[in-house]
């Protein structure tokens, strides 16, 4: 592994990813497409930008050209500041502030359930200022205007940043356990790592199979773009065909919306998956559809939610995060070892010399990290308390939350999905069911709808971006601490940018209230209806986690056993993550198992270009249409769902 020059964090890269967070966050924010995807789109094409004219600079300026470790600095910055503008976080915290405000009539009767409940210097209550938000045809930039939101948003700014803290500092404690001792395989970073290896290399393009792959799903798309300008050119349908209508008796009926899709990129992000993960995402997305064949077949009617699809999930996430902490816990316990002693016993045999530096190196990154935990975990419960939590709730739910990005965060490095999803299963959704909603109380109830922006489906939770990019660094061979220093800052300039192009585009063009609308539907339900303990998605959230550790189990003393447990959850989800990808899952699979099983691991190698060319065409073709759509307010076409 290198450890020079070449390979370390400048201050110069920072910069880079400072001023190009700026646009990424405020394009972020006006669409959903970027960050509802793993790998996100603009910010490849960035990296691919700079990778071109890094490759002319070396030719004639090798001294100004951008290392691999700048170019890693800004991959993991504008990823960070992208997912945090992005479509499950401050696209749906966002939108919160003011909705109640707007949107409150006699016949919902927000005002009376749950108004004494808000606390005001989170919201914005002055309907004058928010009628120019949810109109447009006006601009953000009048002082009143700015009074009014700079309250609510320092405060869920200092929020959010306390979460980045915890998560920042999970990963640095976990990061050598999964990355070194477990090895796990990181998909999602396979096409930036080579894109940017040794600041860009010539050789990455030169390859046939990479330009093929780049014209059969750049093509599909240029197509596809163009039929909505010329509608003679016709439109390749490799998405959306729908095979759930074929089935119109019971109990087969049952299985609902079943649509087979075929997603060029995510049939190469595929490619990248363990091949035992990509089968049993694709079986497991099969199994759940029987579960609700076996529901309509057996009737049970005292059961209505069977198989309650997201209990089960949440539970499946809890079980795969607890695993993953009782796996890493000689870990733990050295973490332990190295904040407090001078060396653990059984490296002192090693070349003291060596031994000394990795362990100030370790001790100083771990300490680090219990220092940004302790800071984020108190901000966080001053937060919370002076919103009017209690501090048992408050516990749990953090606890709940943090177990969950956990599971996602090794679900990402594990088994590298193209899309993930964790749709209302959050801890806002389950303890209402857990333990009721008047044990918990009007006032917890109402900040977790307000805590709906950082809940509702995970799909850019920022966490397993920042351990992507320190597995990057490990491979690269760059000293992670300013990497770290570099994750915070584009944490930090990324919720600003995204909360200052909310409000920039929709003062101008208008809001119809996104995501607001499910945060206090929820909240006037439980408020209206008080609904009680839910013991049957109590059981099944038991179940999920049974299920979990049953299958872990099976692999660990099986060799066999194919079925991984962490496809489980993820393939639960039905009405929209899985059911779009199943299919290219499953092709991708195929494809894999088929090069494996006649070719070896040699034709495997061969191959990655043409998979790493569908990723790029898509990401390329697919993602300028995007752009182009946002830009000019049209929509043009979309490569992905």
């Amino acid at each position: 592994m290198k450890n020079n020059s070449s390979n370390r964090v400048t201050w110069r890269s920072i910069i880079f990813g400072v001023v190009l967070s700026i646009p990424h966050g405020y394009f972020s924010i006006q669409t959903p497409t970027p960050t509802t995807v793993s790998l996100i789109y603009t910010v490849v094409l960035t990296i691919l930008f700079l990778v071109a004219i890094n490759l002319l600079i070396k030719r004639w300026l090798p001294k100004a050209a951008l290392t691999q470790g700048e170019l890693l600095t800004i991959y993991t910055m504008l990823s960070l500041s992208v997912a945090i503008a992005g479509h499950d976080m401050l696209q749906v915290l966002a939108p919160v502030l003011g909705h109640a405000f707007w949107f409150s009539t006699p016949e919902n009767e927000w005002s009376s359930l749950f108004f004494r409940y808000l606390p005001r210097w989170l919201v914005v209550d002055d309907t004058h200022i928010l009628k120019e938000l949810y109109q447009g045809e006006s601009t953000f930039y009048f002082t009143p205007y700015l009074k009014a939101w700079l309250a609510p948003v320092f405060w869920w700014s200092v929020l959010l940043f306390a979460l980045m803290l915890v998560m920042v500092g999970l990963n640095i404690i976990i990061s050598r356990q999964w990355i070194q001792h477990e090895r796990l395989s990181y998909p999602i970073i396979q096409l930036p790592m080579a894109m940017i290896q040794e600041g860009g290399q010539l050789a990455f393009f030169r390859s046939k199979l990479l330009w093929l792959g780049i014209a059969v799903s750049g093509g599909i798309d240029l197509i596809n773009g163009l039929h909505a300008f010329f509608p003679a050119i016709p439109l390749l349908p490799v998405r959306t065909i729908e095979i759930g209508r074929l089935f119109t008796d019971e109990p087969w009926r049952a299985m609902g919306w079943t649509p087979i899709c075929f997603f060029p990129f995510a049939i190469g992000l595929s490619f990248f998956m363990p091949l035992d993960l990509s089968f049993s995402c694709w079986v497991f997305y099969w199994i759940w559809k029987m579960e609700l064949v076996l529901g309509r077949a057996v009737g049970w009617h005292s059961l209505p939610e069977f198989p309650y699809l997201k209990p089960q999930a949440s539970g499946g996430y809890l079980g795969i995060a607890l695993i993953g902490l009782w796996k890493g816990r000689h870990h733990l316990r050295q973490v332990g070892a190295y904040l407090w002693k001078s060396v653990p016993g059984h490296e002192r045999r090693e070349s003291r010399r060596g031994v000394e530096s990795t362990q100030r190196e370790l001790q100083s990154q771990y300490r680090i990290a219990i220092m940004l935990i302790l800071i984020g975990i108190t901000t966080i419960v001053l937060f919370c308390t002076k919103a009017g939590m209690s501090l048992g709730i408050i516990a749990i739910f953090f606890t709940f939350y943090f177990l969950l990005v956990f599971a996602l965060t090794r679900l990402r490095a594990e088994l590298g999905p193209p899309v993930n999803e964790l749709y209302n299963i959050g801890p806002d959704q389950m303890l209402p069911k857990l333990f009721g909603t008047r044990r918990i109380g009007a006032r917890n109830l109402t900040m977790f709808a307000m805590f709906w922006g950082f809940n509702r489906a995970h799909r850019c939770n920022p966490m397993p971006y920042q351990l992507e990019g320190l597995k990057m660094a490990d491979l690269a061979g760059t000293p992670p601490k300013r990497l770290i220093l570099a994750m915070l800052i584009a944490s930090f300039v990324g919720i600003w940018i995204g909360f200052w192009g909310f409000l920039h585009v929709h003062y101008q063009d208008g809001f119809g209230g996104g995501f607001g609308w499910e945060a206090y539907r929820h909240l006037q339900r439980w408020l209206y209806y008080m609904p009680g303990i839910d013991a049957a998605a109590t059981t099944f959230i038991g179940v999920g986690f049974g299920v979990v550790v049953v299958l872990t189990f099976l692999r660990t003393r099986f060799l066999w056993w194919a079925l991984h447990p962490a496809a489980y959850p993820l393939a639960s989800s039905l009405n929209w993550t899985m059911s779009w990808m199943w299919a290219s899952i499953f092709v991708s699979w195929l494809i894999k198992w088929i090069l494996l099983k006649h070719g070896g691991l040699t034709t495997y190698r061969r191959a990655i270009p043409f998979f790493f060319g569908l990723i790029l065409g898509d990401y390329l073709v697919g993602g300028v249409w995007n752009i182009w759509g946002v830009l000019s307010h049209r929509y043009i076409y979309t490569f992905w769902h």
